[in-house]
């Protein structure tokens, strides 16, 4: 956001029902930042992904992955037995 927009827009806020305008308009631009950040990293990711794919491997199965690694290994243990289970249960082993 351009500084002559931000001075507007803060010219704009005002005090209301014990809520300040310009602490909130503060809050407000940094979340608009972030999420504007997010998106590019977002692009960024999906870039990788689109490289490795180029390269012969299997983005699904990096997505599964990175998935995986972020997970507790208990719940990660604990998902893997009941996904066996299930397997079991439905003759795909």
């Amino acid at each position: 956001m351009s500084r002559q927009l931000e001075k507007t827009h803060a010219a704009k806020t005002a005090d209301v029902a014990g809520v300040s305008g310009e602490h909130l308009e503060q809050y407000i631009t940094r979340i608009e930042r972030m999420e504007e950040e997010k998106s590019e990293l977002m692009q960024d990711i999906r870039d990788v992904y689109l490289e490795a794919k180029g390269n012969g491997f299997d983005a699904r199965v990096m997505r599964q992955i990175v998935r995986m690694r972020k997970m507790d290994k208990h719940d990660l243990d604990e998902q893997e037995t009941m996904l066996d289970l299930y397997k079991q249960a439905l003759g795909m082993q």
